[in-house]
């Protein structure tokens, strides 16, 4: 079983910055692909960013240019480095992992931008 933990989100203003955290319990070399999705009340989930194992990236246009997806395999961590954050960017956020065809989720993390 494949456990993965978010920790990072919090309040900040907008323009400010924030930077997701996501442990898993394996190495994340085993996973076909990692990635941030959130979901804002009343909305449906949705991604906000990927990483294949290969190391290829992909993001929503909404974040395009402010975040940045990337991991570290040594701590088998993936991280979402979040800028110029506005007030559209409050979610939930989750971690993802894709392997095989079987999705795992972390708890997700709340981020809100509000002055």
């Amino acid at each position: 079983q494949v456990r993965l933990v978010e920790s990072g989100g919090g309040l900040v203003q907008p323009g400010g910055s924030l930077k997701l955290s996501c442990a898993a319990s394996r190495s994340i070399f085993s996973f076909d692909a990692m990635g941030w999705y959130r979901q804002a009340p009343g909305k449906e989930r949705e991604l906000v960013a990927r990483i294949t194992n290969g190391g290829t990236t992909d993001y929503a246009d909404s974040v395009k240019g402010r975040f940045t997806i990337s991991t570290d395999n040594t701590k088998n961590t993936m991280y979402l480095q979040m800028n110029s954050l506005k007030p559209e960017d409050t979610a939930v956020y989750y971690c993802n992992a894709v392997n095989w065809g079987a999705h795992y989720w972390g708890q997700g993390t709340q981020v809100t931008v509000s002055s």
